[in-house]
């Protein structure tokens, strides 16, 4: 499902125009990489959580030489689905 299928899926059973839908899933989105971008999580209960996680700089290896490299620490976001979308999955 691409996002503007979703968009679509949304204006359908919500009973709104796809415009309004696909402005509405643009701000989910953009609300939600916000608040990463800010450290913070986003907890949609029923649905899972988004949080930042850091990793710490580590050696690692170039894959053509061999030779070791550098690995700079990064933040990532790390998704962790909750138990009712754990299920719907396994129930299909």
């Amino acid at each position: 499902m691409t996002k503007s299928d979703l968009a679509d899926r949304v204006a359908e059973l919500a009973r709104i125009t796809k415009s309004e839908a696909h402005t509405a899933v643009d701000a989910l989105l953009e609300s939600i990489q916000e608040a990463l971008a800010q450290g913070d999580r986003v907890q949609l209960v029923g649905f899972g959580s988004f949080e930042v996680r850091s990793r710490s700089a580590r050696t690692g290896r170039n894959p053509q030489t061999g030779e070791p490299i550098s690995i700079g620490p990064s933040h990532l976001p790390v998704f962790r689905p909750g138990r009712a979308l754990k299920d719907a999955v396994q129930a299909r």
